[in-house]
């Protein structure tokens, strides 16, 4: 089974958020795109999905954010995405926590680098707002309010930044034992 067979059309879907972004005048021409992001909506459902994953991957590793598991999966070959893009990596998530979000493929993570601030504030007004994970990961964001999907804007790429909470490379496939989450 295929990426795509298992997430959708994400190319599709990039193609989508990349017109969204011109229509509002945000150009990520020679952007590197950090991850594609893909929610599940049961807790079921994210288990099935990462196992069908992970075999196209290097590595997964799964840490509690927020409450609850959550994948950084490092696939084998880059996804061709379109327009001169790829990803490498998928951020798999499990039900919704406390808001509102697509299921299925909710956004995409584009790296903007040391001037993601000042990107910020030339797009103020089409962003949206900005999410303080950790003090390494605070994305800037935009939510499409019409299907909830978002693109975030982050300084550095999730994998590194996550190894770099780790202290180490992501290599190999590690899951959180004895997760009681209940459907």
């Amino acid at each position: 089974m295929s990426i795509k067979d298992t997430i959708g059309d994400y190319q599709a879907f990039f193609a989508l958020q990349l017109g969204r972004l011109n229509d509002i005048d945000i150009d990520i021409s020679g952007c590197e795109i950090s991850h594609l992001a893909y929610r599940t909506e049961t807790y079921n459902e994210y288990l099935r999905t990462r196992k069908k994953i992970e075999k196209h991957c290097t590595s997964n590793i799964e840490n509690v954010w927020n409450g609850r598991p959550i994948s950084i999966m490092q696939l084998q070959d880059p996804l061709v995405l379109g327009d001169n893009f790829e990803v490498q990596v998928i951020e798999l998530i499990p039900p919704v926590h406390r808001r509102v979000y697509k299921m299925g493929m909710e956004h995409i993570g584009v790296v903007i680098g040391d001037l993601v601030d000042e990107f910020s504030r030339k797009h103020r007004p089409a962003l949206t707002g900005q999410q303080f994970q950790s003090e390494e990961c605070e994305p800037y964001y935009v939510t499409f309010f019409v299907d909830f999907t978002m693109v975030k804007f982050y300084r550095e790429p999730l994998l590194k930044i996550c190894e770099n909470q780790r202290s180490q490379k992501y290599e190999g496939f590690s899951h959180v034992e004895n997760w009681d989450f209940t459907d």
